[in-house]
């Protein structure tokens, strides 16, 4: 759907800068998603391994976001294997709703709770992130722990929109829970994509 240079502005690799892939196509469909344009595939034009690897050489990025829409609906072990014969560190952003394809140094899982995720992919997370929109979304938080492995890294997120109302419940949560931490994103704060 789109490329470009960045700086990772949620979750574990915050302030990274990174060059971002974000693959059309999703079945997921938050309400709340911000990008919603990405849902249909038929939307956004093929691109080559060779366009993605010439326009990712004009940046010199030495680590690529895989996001979406959904990615894992399409495999990526091709795109993976030319990320990694080009040294690129590979991070993966999922609800985790596919089996995985492609080799990642970095799974971000980020569950939805209208498609729940694939314990296999919960075990494989390094990152759980979950959307805060509403209270009840702290139990689905709750409910992906026991299938991911002890050293995953939990982030509880307020979803954008509602950000100003969950804010304090989030953060009350975690000095009530505090294996989990806060993330934020902080790109929509610099005005960057």
């Amino acid at each position: 759907m789109e490329m470009f240079y960045s700086i990772q502005g949620e979750g574990y690799n915050t302030g990274k800068a990174a060059f971002f892939l974000r693959i059309g196509g999703c079945d997921v469909g938050c309400h709340w998603c911000d990008v919603k344009e990405s849902w249909d595939a038929s939307l956004h034009p093929l691109t080559t391994l060779d366009e993605i690897m010439d326009r990712l050489a004009l940046f010199g990025a030495t680590a690529v976001v895989i996001t979406g829409g959904e990615p894992l609906m399409y495999n990526l072990d091709a795109l993976c294997q030319r990320l990694r014969a080009h040294n690129i560190r590979i991070f993966l952003e999922t609800s985790g709703t596919f089996p995985l394809s492609g080799s990642f140094d970095w799974i971000c899982v980020s569950p939805k709770s209208q498609f729940s995720p694939r314990r296999d992919m919960l075990q494989l997370a390094d990152e759980l992130k979950v959307i805060v929109y509403e209270e009840q979304d702290f139990a689905w938080a709750e409910q992906n722990l026991p299938w991911v492995k002890e050293k995953c890294r939990l982030y509880l997120q307020p979803e954008w929109s509602r950000y100003s109302k969950m804010l304090p419940l989030i953060v009350d949560y975690i000095l009530k829970n505090p294996r989990w931490m806060f993330s934020l994103q902080s790109h929509k704060f610099m005005n960057i994509p």
